[in-house]
């Protein structure tokens, strides 16, 4: 939107004047880093601009560089071979997509292997990027930053299980706190000796000590990091039949957890593995993890769990971030970054929304930021075809890479996206993600798509308002105060985009004009 006031003149209201374009973030854009992890080799380049930001590229080679380590006190030799071969490779890409220098850093199977720093310097003088062996205190300091990249402000237990490693670490009032680490991770837990037993017993005895150092934790949330938790997270909804496979946020009980275990156990592992699309690596490693999984939730008892897709590598990217961009919500960053790029007029969400809010006056913080998101993100799908414009929307939403949404909060977005540009019921194929709302969410969802579908309609130049509503829940009044250079725009298709909103609030409608 053209504007011939200053940011500094407009009022932004209480989600802040954008960030995305302020020269601190722009230097965040095309961050690449490297994990190289007990089990995997991983390169992500972010474009992290924005507060919640874009995976340009993400590629991971399963190394297994930790296999064997126990025993043998070195790197599994065919692993170190894949994962220099796989750095190698990372390098090159990361200069083709003109990456400052790589961030890389290596976990508990390269600081414990008496070759780790010959892998290192091997690394360095054949591909030139230089490896930084982190201590398992650092691990959880930045898988749990990864976690405050998603979820600002979050409070609980990060739990990050790797091939080698386990780390625990605090947050509170959205900062790191005490951290440990553990010897828990698949790939040292299959080299006891003992069997079954032995192993229940090593993990009862570490969890117990573990609990012992971070001390009692009440009412908190464990939050999952990790390839292994992300697959029995995989799994569980496979159990259930759940309609959207996004594993982040996705959230767990410890009931279910418990059957899930039992679900695991019975079945067979390969044919598991296909249904769930996990590598067979990592699928190999899932019965160990569940073991771990449920001493954990046994000995800390978390009111609820919450898988992280963001981790260590998200916690590097944050590390960068600067303080004003960190605190920022994830999600109103990436709607305004993506309403900047693609929509016809990119602004006018924020009018939009400023037009819409008063119908929702007891809105709270939780659902005006939903409805914020919505009106940033309505008219971003434009370019596709009218007739897929809502079902593409609804995908978009339901499916993004979008931090700080639970998933009903996705598809109560999405379902507002799809209202916006179309009055249609959808068809029946997007019903099983619908049964996450209840019927107040639906009908939440709906007056909001419609009320955008009619104020996207009054564009005036500038950031003047066209009008004002005005919305009595109790007399179930709906008042509409057009500004008098509103009256040409308030059309037939118009007006009957207002009486859809109104039917949908099950109001009695009254128009007029400012004079």
């Amino acid at each position: 939107m053209t504007d011939s006031n200053s940011d500094e003149a407009i009022d932004w209201g209480p989600f802040g004047r954008p960030l995305f374009n302020d020269e601190a973030a722009q230097n965040l854009k095309r961050v690449g880093v490297v994990d190289v992890g007990s089990n995997s080799v991983r390169l992500v380049v972010f474009d992290g601009a924005a507060r919640s930001p874009a995976y340009f590229y993400n590629e991971k080679i399963m190394c297994a560089l930790g296999a064997g380590l126990s025993d043998s006190g070195r790197l599994n030799p065919e692993g170190r071979v894949r994962a220099l071969s796989a750095i190698r490779r990372f390098a090159a890409l990361a200069q083709g997509m003109g990456c400052g220098p790589l961030t890389a850093v290596a976990t508990a199977a390269v600081r414990e292997a008496s070759d780790g720093a010959d892998f290192r310097a091997e690394v360095e003088r054949e591909t030139g990027v230089k490896l930084w062996v982190i201590d398992g205190e650092e691990e959880a300091r930045l898988s749990a930053q990864g976690v405050l990249l998603g979820w600002p402000g979050s409070y609980g237990l990060v739990c990050d299980i790797g091939g080698s490693s386990m780390e625990l670490a605090d947050l509170a009032d959205g900062r790191v706190g005490r951290r440990v680490t553990s010897a828990l991770g698949p790939l040292k837990l299959r080299e006891i000796k003992g069997g079954h037993q032995a192993v229940k017993a090593y993990i009862k005895t570490v969890v117990a000590d573990l609990h012992d150092r971070m001390g009692n934790q009440t009412d908190m949330r464990l939050f999952l990091v990790g390839g292994s938790w992300r697959a029995i997270a995989r799994v569980d909804m496979e159990r259930r039949g759940y309609p959207l496979t996004v594993l982040h946020e996705y959230r767990m009980t410890s009931r279910r957890i418990a059957h899930t275990a039992a679900y695991i156990k019975a079945s067979d592992l390969q044919s598991l593995r296909a249904r769930c699309s996990i590598s067979d690596s990592r699928m190999s490693l899932v019965p160990l993890a569940v073991l771990v999984l449920k001493e954990l939730i046994r000995v800390f008892k978390p009111k609820d769990v919450a898988v992280s897709a963001y981790g260590i590598r998200e916690g590097m990217l944050f590390e960068q971030m600067p303080r004003e961009l960190r605190e920022r919500d994830p999600l109103i960053e990436a709607c305004r970054f993506a309403e900047s790029k693609d929509a016809r007029l990119p602004g006018f969400g924020r009018l939009l929304y400023d037009f819409i809010k008063p119908l929702f006056p007891r809105a709270n913080w939780q659902r005006l930021r939903i409805i914020k998101a919505a009106c940033l993100l309505h008219d971003v799908s434009w370019r596709a075809h009218p007739d897929y414009r809502g079902e593409i929307t609804f995908d978009n939403a339901t499916r993004a890479n979008l931090g700080g949404l639970k998933h009903y909060e996705r598809v109560l977005l999405g379902l507002a996206l799809m209202k916006r540009y179309s009055g249609k019921t959808p068809d029946g194929r997007f019903e099983p993600l619908f049964a996450l709302l209840s019927d107040d969410q639906k009908r939440e969802a709906e007056i909001i798509g419609r009320a955008m579908r009619f104020g996207a309609m009054l564009w005036l130049d500038g950031d003047r308002q066209p009008g004002t509503f005005k919305w009595s829940a109790k007399h179930k009044q709906l008042t509409l105060t057009l500004a008098e250079d509103a009256r040409p725009l308030f059309g037939e298709v118009a007006e009957s985009r207002l009486n859809a909103l109104a039917q949908a609030m099950d109001a009695t409608l009254t128009v007029q004009f400012k004079r």
